[in-house]
């Protein structure tokens, strides 16, 4: 980095000398050295925007001005023959010139993403794709085990990254003397191993690390920021302070509580009620997909299956809760009309 500074500022330096000793336009000395400066700005910040250019925009932009120029150079012989003034004709020509040239440049690299550099082998086999579509895998995520099934429906695209310093994390945990922690990593590494075996989801093993951050959640945070990858975590903390920094982060629980179905108060849900609630006469139910369904008047109706009106609806950052009323009308009517049938 500091090598690149130091080739900029002789470059500059250079154009300043040049242009107070030539003076161009006949300026006067410091004015055209002050100009000289101005153009060297000018060319270094173009540069700095080339530089984040892909190679086929570079490519497609190099091909359509290219273009350009053969385009207004035909028009300009077309215009050479018409019967405008020489100073109007010569404004013409410059006109069409900038005009084609500007023209086949923004085309050519909107167009250039369009190139396969690939398939022509050779220099441009080695043109990486973008990050934009890698996610980095934290460690609680692959422990969660829920990211091998997502994988298996294919919504994940783009590239599943493991950095290292979280597969030795996971071996910690397979290590651990704890009988909960032992079984919870070597569970990750068998999720690991399931979603390397998934023929459509490409996993990447990376040995970036960053020894001086010491934190493996900070670590990805890093990493991300890098290689414009996105997190996928559950990691509630890990969520927060990745958003705080400008990092994308997919969150295993949001997406489970976005899949949630709706209920709406004054639906009527069927429930097993089974516990007795926190407050008098209430009773618990669980759905299907863990949420809770608290219902008054249900104490009594425990290890039954009810149904069960909805009164209102609570979503919480933990997930959703669904607070209903158990009506032995409502009940008795639908037994009856199950006796009619």
């Amino acid at each position: 980095m500091l090598d690149w500074l130091i080739v900029r500022f002789v470059f500059l330096l250079i154009l300043f000398f040049a242009s107070y000793y030539l003076q161009p336009f006949g300026l006067e000395s410091l004015y055209a050295g002050i100009a000289g400066l101005c153009i060297g700005f000018a060319i270094l910040i173009f540069e700095v925007r080339l530089s984040r250019a892909s190679l086929k925009r570079l490519i497609g932009a190099a091909i359509g001005s290219l273009l350009g120029i053969i385009g207004a150079y035909l028009m300009s012989l077309v215009l050479g023959q018409s019967v405008f003034p020489r100073n109007t004709l010569s404004f013409l020509q410059i006109v069409v010139m900038l005009w084609m040239t500007y023209i086949g440049l923004v085309v050519g690299a909107a167009k250039g993403d369009m190139l396969n550099l690939a398939a022509l082998g050779g220099l441009f086999s080695g043109e990486k794709p973008s990050k934009r579509t890698h996610k980095i895998l934290d460690t609680s995520v692959i422990i969660d085990g829920r990211i091998a099934d997502i994988c298996a429906t294919g919504f994940i695209e783009g590239v599943l990254v493991i950095p290292q310093f979280v597969l030795r994390e996971l071996q910690q945990v397979a290590d651990s003397s704890d009988p909960l922690k032992r079984n919870r990593g070597r569970r990750g590494l068998d999720i690991l191993q399931k979603i390397q075996k998934i023929a459509s989801v490409n996993v990447q093993i990376v040995d970036d690390d960053f020894p001086h951050i010491r934190e493996v959640d900070l670590k990805l945070i890093e990493l991300a920021k890098i290689t414009e990858a996105k997190i996928i975590t559950n990691d509630f903390n890990l969520n927060k302070v990745a958003q705080l920094q400008g990092v994308d982060v997919l969150n295993i629980n949001e997406l489970t509580n976005s899949l949630k179905p709706v209920v709406l108060p004054g639906e009527t849900m069927r429930v097993f009620i089974l516990k007795e609630g926190k407050e008098m006469n209430q009773g618990v139910a669980y759905l299907d997909d863990g949420t809770m369904v608290v219902v008054d008047n249900a104490k009594k109706m425990i290890s039954k299956t009810i149904d069960v009106s909805v009164t209102s609806v609570l979503q919480t950052t933990a997930g959703k809760m669904i607070f209903g009323k158990f009506d032995e009308r409502l009940q008795t009517q639908r037994t009856q009309q199950a006796v009619n049938e």
